[in-house]
């Protein structure tokens, strides 16, 4: 399915398990835009880099630390600098990764002043546990932390990512300001998830 929207034109995937992603990006088009979705553990991040040469943006960075270790893995590895977004918890449940609301503006300003291989691009959420949707007022937060990172670093809001709206919630997240949505269940049909049911 890929191969058939790579040849329709389209040239931005997503993926969010490493194991996968690094045996599945090299037999594919090095023109691809990949992008990473989700959490990523530090032991993760230079495998990552080194196997998808063609990563595009990493979505899923939640503190300094992950930071930290994308921009040296950049710099080792001679990369250009890495796009990345600050993901954010806006559903405050503990099992989802993400920085709080509160402390977005903080995380932003570390990646854009301490990370020299990094890209601050914007902010990015994930939706419920079902994976497709993302109530409202979560997107109304998300929208919020936007406005007051773009006023902390000075970045104008044209120019800023946000990443949210799934299968389920697209066309609100769309007319709420999201530059990306990820559709991938609506293309490619529900995904069976390590250790999940798929609740689709």
């Amino acid at each position: 399915m890929i191969r058939q929207l790579y040849d329709a034109g389209h040239r931005y995937f997503g993926e969010n398990y490493v194991q996968e992603f690094v045996s599945k990006a090299p037999q594919l088009p090095q023109d691809i835009r990949w992008h990473f979705i989700g959490h990523l553990q530090s032991n993760k991040v230079k495998p990552l880099l080194a196997a998808v040469p063609n990563l595009h943006m990493v979505e899923g960075v939640d503190n300094e630390k992950i930071a930290n270790h994308l921009d040296r893995a950049v710099s080792s590895l001679g990369r250009d600098p890495l796009k990345i977004l600050v993901q954010v918890n806006t559903s405050g449940e503990e099992s989802k990764s993400g920085i709080d609301p509160s402390r977005c503006v903080e995380l932003a300003k570390h990646v854009k002043l301490a990370c020299p291989h990094l890209i601050f691009s914007g902010l990015m959420t994930i939706g419920m546990k079902d994976y497709s949707s993302t109530p409202e007022n979560f997107k109304v937060a998300l929208v919020n932390c936007k406005l007051e990172v773009c006023k902390a670093i000075d970045i104008p809001t044209e120019q800023f990512e946000l990443s949210m709206g799934m299968s389920g919630d697209f066309e609100q997240a769309i007319e709420m300001g999201s530059t990306s949505v990820r559709i991938g269940s609506t293309i490619f049909g529900p995904r069976e998830y390590p250790n999940k049911k798929t609740n689709q």
